[in-house]
């Protein structure tokens, strides 16, 4: 591993400590609940692993298919052992869906109108 790599990595978990923090925080004052610090280091440590693995798997996909492009299918793929990450993806990826399609119809509004303002003038 690079130094530049390696200096990466260690600001990402850094980050993702950072962020486990806040969220046992907040987590602790609605339930009343401290959380140690070695309790914050190891749920730090899996999430950062667990991406690790989500990433490799994500590109593993791309791969087998023949693209250099991670899809959100190959997303939703990653996402099949957990029921509940699994539904999240698949209503995030339906919502995204709909927003292109209704940039889209937006898109193809202004450019039909633009075209009956140029029939129009001629």
């Amino acid at each position: 591993m690079s130094v530049d790599n390696d200096e990466t990595q260690q600001r990402l978990k850094a980050a993702v400590h950072y962020t486990v923090g806040r969220l046992c925080q907040r987590m602790g004052e609605d339930h009343r609940r401290e959380f140690s610090r070695q309790v914050i280091a190891a749920i730090a440590e899996t999430a950062f692993r667990q991406c690790d693995i989500f990433a490799k798997d994500l590109e593993a996909f791309a791969r087998h298919a023949k693209r250099s492009t991670v899809s959100s299918e190959d997303v939703k793929l990653v996402a099949r052992r957990s029921t509940a990450l699994s539904i999240y993806i698949q209503n995030k990826s339906e919502e995204l869906n709909q927003e292109q399609r209704d940039l889209k119809k937006k898109n193809a509004g202004k450019r039909k109108s633009r075209d009956t303002e140029e029939e129009s003038r001629e």
